[in-house]
């Protein structure tokens, strides 16, 4: 008789917060239904003997569309978010230069951008939005109440700067206000003004922190300096004295004004160090966790330009003390496909960013859990359990718990493969992790109760669903 839609057989469980049991899985109707011995009753079963089975991986840095179309970006890169283990991604999107090249009201553009996404998406999606100008600070109550966007970002090195282009004129770039720390004080007194009327769910800002005066004397005395223009200068011209002073300006706003914040893509140990003594919660990377500027320069390429830069491996290792000490809330992919065009050979105007969705739950594994001992309890709640908190995905997203979202990944532990652009499923032609051999792959994603990957490859066609989190 069947019982059941999907089983998940035999494997080890993972649950955040408690550990490892050995236990099978009952999907139904695209939730988990029932955890137990002995199982049986489905009309598809996974046998994960031999595997670990860890929740869906919420991907909570994310960039569809950034520098490619909306609606290709969403089909290819939440494809490549499947292959290590992602079943959620949460996407920032901003008015201004790149994305679609405009400015606006969001209660105008933002319809737009779910009609792009919608239908191409392989796993549930959320958005982040950055308010560019003051009549989008405005829109916030409504595109909480509408759209349920609960979380929101301030880019604080676009203040006065406008790197990407190599010009002073930031107006240019963000297609906004006057975009200083009077705008970020702004849109924090207007959560934390909505947020009162909301205590249900967390309202949050979002934080890039570099700060851009700093970058401008630093970015000049590189430029001027006749060193080689690689990697390692990119790091020295944005070095990680932007990060703290940037950190300590905005924390002193969101002490006065209440206002609940996030600080992005840490990269630095002085960065985690100033947004430790502070309260909001912490993000960092797998790029800086793992990448070491020397050893991208060594290859004589910038595939490996973003924002804040990779640094040493002296940072790598104290972000990954944050990680183990619980210090650092979440790791992320920040993934935006980039192509090597648009990489070229010259660092200023390279584009920043680059994708690496699809190593989330394997570079975690792999570096982690297998090299540095973090438990996998531990890895479960950086990649999965904590953005699903921080972003009111809890109750649906992040755990293997009854009544949460069928969302989840098999891995085995023992799958070492090395890795290539080709492996990942991205639009991407290149990788800054390439030929890095990394251990414990998935084999399955599920997303909502149906197999999205399997063996290597996306199964049937993309039935991920927007996120409404208001």
């Amino acid at each position: 008789m069947t019982r059941y839609d999907l089983l998940v057989k035999n494997g080890t469980l993972v649950l955040p917060y408690h550990g490892e049991i050995r236990a099978d899985l009952a999907v139904s109707g695209g939730r988990i239904v029932v955890v137990g011995e002995d199982l049986d009753g489905a009309e598809e079963v996974i046998d994960a003997t031999g595997k670990v089975v860890l929740p869906g991986a919420v991907d909570a840095h994310f960039h569809i569309g950034i520098y490619r179309d909306m609606a290709l970006d969403a089909f290819e890169e939440t494809r490549s978010s499947l292959v290590g283990g992602a079943t959620t991604v949460l996407s920032y999107f901003r008015t201004g230069r790149h994305y679609l090249d405009r400015t606006g009201p969001y209660g105008t553009i933002f319809p737009e951008v779910l009609a792009a996404v919608g239908g191409r998406a392989w796993t549930d999606y959320g958005f982040h939005l950055a308010p560019m100008t003051i009549e989008q600070i405005e829109e916030i109550p409504r595109l909480v109440a509408e759209h349920g966007i609960t979380s929101y970002k301030y880019y604080m090195f676009y203040k006065g700067f406008d790197l990407a282009a190599n010009s002073r004129d930031a107006q240019a770039f963000t297609m906004g206000d006057e975009y200083d720390l009077g705008h970020l004080f702004l849109i924090m007194e207007k959560l934390a003004e909505v947020q009162r009327s909301r205590p249900d769910r967390r309202l949050s800002l979002s934080l890039h922190c570099e700060q851009s005066e700093l970058m401008r004397v630093f970015i000049d005395r590189v430029r001027r300096s006749g060193a080689v223009q690689n990697l390692r200068a990119y790091s020295e011209g944005r070095p990680p004295l932007t990060e703290q002073v940037a950190i300590a300006e905005a924390a002193a706003i969101a002490a006065h004004t209440g206002a609940d914040v996030n600080f992005l893509h840490l990269s630095s140990a002085e960065a985690l160090e100033a947004a430790s003594r502070t309260p909001g919660r912490r993000e960092t990377t797998l790029h800086h966790l793992c990448l070491d500027h020397d050893d991208l320069d060594a290859r004589g390429e910038l595939g490996g330009k973003v924002n804040p830069p990779i640094r040493t491996r002296a940072h790598n290792e104290a972000l990954w003390e944050g990680v183990r000490d619980g210090r650092i809330d979440w790791v992320a992919s920040d993934h935006a496909c980039c192509m090597e065009e648009h990489k070229g050979d010259d660092l200023w105007p390279a584009h920043p960013g680059f994708g690496g969705t699809a190593l989330l739950y394997p570079v975690l594994f792999s570096e982690g859990h297998l090299r540095r001992g973090l438990p996998l309890s531990r890895i479960a709640e950086v990649a999965s359990a904590n953005p699903a908190r921080a972003y009111n995905l809890w109750g649906r997203k992040g755990s293997l718990a009854v009544g949460f979202d069928a969302d989840l990944t098999v891995v085995d532990p023992s799958a070492t493969r090395t890795v290539t652009a080709d492996l990942l499923l991205s639009g991407q032609d290149h990788c800054p992790f390439e030929g890095v051999e990394v251990t414990g792959w998935p084999t399955t994603t599920v997303v909502g109760g149906r197999i999205a990957f399997h063996d290597g490859e996306a199964v049937g066609r993309p039935s991920g669903s927007y996120l409404h989190r208001g």
